[in-house]
């Protein structure tokens, strides 16, 4: 849930008092008592070019794979879109154009502006780095701030060669705001290199999925190669490094729904994204979590291909069905005959078995090409749109024998409950934890709060263990008095992760309490020193207790960080003014809203230094554009109520 991260403007009754208002860490490895030994702790990655030296035909066929051509620089060689007079992308919920083009054939921007009876009234032009998505089906667009990554909010949508605002930002545009943590960079690209202490901040971004994501490191079987300790793989196992056909059909499973089972992922406790590894059962180092709905078997998302294919009656019936089966990693699913998946199916079905087959009075045939009549994929596995993605058609791994379309279509879904996908006996915390991580990244209702509360009453847990979930609780219930009460049970020489210790805070500033709060946000900024938003929130408390030159100090880190990030360049204004610095405080407040026009505090602010130096007609214009955008801004009511009152 977001949270609102600037101070409170000071009421316009107390003008003359107080003018202006504010407005990869360090990695737990899993054990793991698999054969290969490649997962081990000890052993590092090398990287493909290393794995290309020896497996020269395999690069060139994997290169060519959606997997081999997911992430890139942004280059219009990379890029599959259309760069035209109808590129442009109109957001008609808050008003924004998006346009996106190549300057100079080499620079790709997307200009975002809006429009006001014919005038452009703002403008803000950002620069692309990368492109996620290897073009079959989407081209999403990545910013590099100093490292910082960002997506864009237009994508690309190939199937239908359209452009509009990428997946999600239709219902709640975040601009340039939405950061790309190691969560989504760990499965649409090879593993980056990330500054410790942050969530987005990455010191090297790969180009692309690599050989070791689905065999493992590579650095142990390298050395043995080099030595001459070969293995003839074709009677034996080479362990040094995994072979994912030589992993049992769970294992199998659990690579590829690493990422082919998109859902709501919760990290195991000490683990992070980077830590699983081919050969590890996927629950070891997280869970995964999927709404369930009473149309969940006809309505699916992009990113459920295992989910799906585990519904079918041919994987519970067949103990050798895996992705496997069909699909060759190493070669790219667009050059892949159609008749590869018929050879499957004839593994198990007879020609007489399919009434379709006998209709169309011919053999099933494995030509690489059949017609649909003759196409087991085509019926059994149709294109479909997706409910997460939009203008997409992508396959249904759920294998089924088709039917007419079912009157529930047409019906309101129920929700059901959430399910784990990775545990067949989820204790009550892990169904806690899932349902707040839902509440967090999916559906913000208060059901989700409710089954959180519910499971985690039954859970058995010891308290202490418990803790950490029962603040991520409360506070997304905003019950802050309890929050702060369970704080100071917690004891004192026990140490608090970052994002506890960083709700906890959230608690005692949003009870005004701020020398409380100062002290457990420092306790979150020290756990993620670039975790702008914990460093925003320290900045905050230490100007509320009037520490202005120390506050100053960490939003000045944040802008150099960060220089577009609205909310530390509103709140540094306002120490500005209170220092006195009416000049620079108001220009800090221009930069915020060149940044966002819409940004209520900085506008409001901004009215506040113009009432005071007696501009009274731009303070007027400031708070009644407030106003158009929240007619329930207190501080703009309050504003335009002294000034008629004042005259």
């Amino acid at each position: 849930m977001n949270r609102t991260r600037t101070l409170t403007f000071l009421s316009f009754s107390l003008l003359t008092a107080w003018l202006f208002g504010f407005c990869k860490t360090a990695t737990q490895k899993s054990t793991t008592d698999s054969p290969f030994l490649n997962v081990r702790d000890s052993v590092a990655y090398i990287g493909m070019a290393t794995c290309r030296s020896c497996h020269a035909n395999i690069h060139e066929t994997f290169i060519q794979t959606g997997m081999g051509r997911s992430f890139d620089k942004a280059t219009r060689k990379k890029s599959a879109a259309a760069f035209d007079t109808h590129a442009v992308v109109y957001d008609t919920l808050n008003n924004f154009y998006y346009y996106p083009f190549f300057a100079n054939d080499s620079t790709l921007n997307v200009l975002e502006y809006r429009l006001e009876k014919g005038d452009t009234t703002h403008k803000r032009l950002e620069r692309i780095s990368y492109i996620v998505g290897s073009g079959q089906h989407t081209n999403s667009h990545i910013l590099d701030i100093n490292g910082y990554a960002y997506q864009a909010p237009v994508t690309w949508y190939t199937q239908e060669k359209r452009w509009d605002l990428a997946p999600g930002f239709r219902q709640n545009n975040s601009r340039f705001s939405r950061l790309l943590a190691d969560e989504c960079i760990t499965c649409h690209n090879h593993y980056p290199e990330m500054v410790p202490g942050s969530i987005n901040k990455f010191s090297k971004m790969p180009t692309g999925i690599e050989c070791e994501r689905c065999h493992g490191p590579g650095k142990l079987h390298a050395e043995e190669m080099l030595k001459g300790n070969r293995v003839d793989t074709a009677t034996a196992t080479d362990y040094t490094i995994v072979n994912p056909r030589k992993l049992p059909r769970d294992l199998q499973m659990d690579l590829c729904q690493r990422c082919h089972l998109q859902g709501v992922a919760v990290l195991e406790e000490g683990k992070t994204f980077f830590d699983f590894k081919p050969g590890m059962k996927l629950n070891s180092v997280m869970n995964v979590f999927l709404p369930r709905y009473t149309d969940s078997h006809e309505q699916f998302i992009m990113a459920s291909q295992a989910d799906r294919l585990r519904m079918s009656e041919c994987f519970k019936n067949s103990p050798e069905l895996s992705c496997l089966t069909c699909h060759n990693p190493h070669k790219s699913i667009e050059v892949t005959p159609a008749g590869q998946y018929n050879n499957a199916c004839k593994k198990c079905h007879s020609e007489q078995s399919c009434p379709k087959l006998a209709e169309a009075g011919a053999p099933l045939t494995a030509a690489p090409s059949p017609p649909a009549s003759k196409n087991c994929s085509a019926c059994h596995m149709p294109k479909s749109g997706s409910m997460d993605i939009p203008h997409v058609h992508i396959t249904d791994h759920r294998i089924a024998i088709p039917l007419q379309q079912s009157a529930s279509g047409s019906q309101d879904k129920a929700f059901l409950g959430i399910q784990i996908l990775t545990k067949e006996n989820p204790t009550p915390l892990d169904m806690a934890r899932g349902y707040l991580a839902t509440f967090d990244k999916y559906i913000p209702s208060t059901v989700m709060l409710d089954s959180a509360a519910y499971y985690l009453g039954k859970s058995s847990e010891p308290s202490e263990l418990k803790f950490k979930t029962l603040v991520h609780l409360l506070f997304s219930q905003e019950k802050y008095d309890e929050l702060m009460v369970q704080a100071a049970i917690w004891p004192g020489g026990k140490p608090l992760d970052g994002w506890t210790a960083y709700r906890i805070g959230e608690a005692f500033f949003n009870n005004s309490q701020y020398e409380k709060a100062l002290t457990y946000f420092q306790i979150a900024t020290k756990a993620y020193p670039f975790h702008l938003d914990f460093l925003e929130k320290e900045g905050a408390a230490l100007i509320s207790l009037n520490r202005l030159d120390e506050g100053t100090s960490v939003l000045e880190k944040v802008i150099a960080e960060n220089p577009e990030r609205s909310v530390a360049l509103t709140n540094l204004g306002f120490a500005c003014a209170v220092k006195g610095d009416l000049g620079k405080a108001e220009k800090l407040y221009d930069r915020a809203i060149a940044l966002d026009p819409d940004y209520e505090q900085a506008l409001v602010n901004k009215a506040a230094v113009c009432l005071f130096q007696k501009r009274q007609a731009e303070a007027i214009t400031l708070l009644k554009r407030v106003l158009k955008i929240n007619p329930d801004n207190q501080q703009a009511l309050e504003g335009m109520a002294r000034i008629n009152v004042g005259g």
